[in-house]
């Protein structure tokens, strides 16, 4: 359920306390990763941001669903079998992924990745997939199907078929596990963006905030608005790079795991906050809820905010964001 968000931000050089920025691009997790650093020489940067990028590759090794000799590959494969022990690290990611599943009531499943991909958006698909067809593609998602059991560390998925995944989570808590390494190694400046799950912390070396750009989903080379990083991490989920249009109405990739339907009324939503992990698993479970559930849904995390942009090209956003509503709705209404 997950989509990328681009994001644009300005890094400087300057400085006059003999900071220095670094910055490297790496793939990782089957995207993009760019860590920017700011230590006090080339080598201290160049060694954390080496320090960084095993750190994501660790966690990529725990958690993913791809690579076959992970845990959760191992879960997924005892689905229906038996319990399997996992790290503790893995299993309080399961809990809290399961926990927003539960609050969200399903419209964010851990379970997703056994969802059967009846919905094509790559040109190909050219009618309605079938009622039956839908319902089936969800039979084996269902969080209340996983079982966890603390004192063992396992999971259990009781139906053969199961899966878990955390492409909705995994990039996003990556970025701050990275952070928290970072501050602990004194490096006490810097951003790590995985395709756009974005934590940052400190400033730039000349002493001023750390800018992102939101890009216009209307229109992707202009910017809706740019803001400057004060919170932590930022995330955007949107619908509007991937679709299908079936009989005159669009269809966007994002699927609801409840029902198989895919997402609609909203074009992105856009979430910033203390941790990039629950701004991710935010954004993409007010995706699904849509415009006024999702409003009420996030009401439950006052400490972060938010930009919704809906079909009809309006924002929504808390008024702690500082930013200038009537400026981004006019830069929507410009290409409308």
């Amino acid at each position: 359920m997950k989509t990328f968000f681009f994001l644009f931000f300005s890094l400087f050089t300057l400085s006059s306390s003999a900071q220095i920025l670094r910055k490297r691009t790496t793939l990782l997790m089957g995207g993009r990763f760019d860590i920017s650093l700011v230590a006090k020489d080339s080598l201290t940067a160049e060694q954390n941001i080496d320090a960084v990028i095993a750190e994501i590759s660790r966690i990529e090794n725990l958690i993913s669903d791809w690579k076959a000799d992970s845990q959760v590959s191992e879960v997924n494969r005892n689905a229906g079998i038996r319990p399997v022990k996992v790290n503790p690290e893995v299993f309080a990611l399961t809990e809290r992924a399961i926990a927003l599943s539960k609050a969200t009531k399903g419209a964010f499943d851990i379970s997703f990745a056994a969802m059967d991909k009846i919905w094509k958006f790559d040109g190909s698909m050219t009618k309605m997939p079938s009622v039956e067809a839908i319902r089936k593609s969800v039979q084996k998602v269902g969080y209340h199907n996983i079982i966890l059991n603390k004192v063992n560390s396992t999971v259990f998925l009781k139906l053969k078929g199961m899966k878990i995944g955390f492409g909705a989570l995994g990039e996003g808590y990556a970025t701050d596990k990275c952070r928290k390494m970072m501050l602990w190694r004194g490096i006490n400046a810097g951003i790590v963006n995985a395709s756009g799950d974005m934590s940052a912390w400190g400033k730039q070396p000349d002493g001023t905030d750390w800018t992102i750009g939101i890009t216009n989903p209307m229109k992707e080379d202009t910017l809706l608005a740019v803001v400057p990083l004060r919170k932590g991490a930022v995330v955007t989920s949107g619908s509007y790079r991937k679709f299908v249009e079936l009989n005159g109405k669009r269809y966007a990739h994002i699927i609801n795991p409840a029902t198989g339907y895919p997402a609609t009324g909203l074009i992105s939503v856009t979430v910033f906050g203390a941790s990039a992990e629950v701004a991710n698993g935010l954004s993409t479970s007010i995706m699904v809820l849509g415009k006024l559930a999702g409003q009420t849904f996030i009401k439950k995390y006052p400490a972060y905010s938010f930009i919704m942009i809906t079909d009809q090209g309006a924002v929504i956003s808390s008024k702690d964001l500082h930013l200038n509503i009537h400026s981004i709705k006019s830069n929507l209404n410009q290409v409308n």
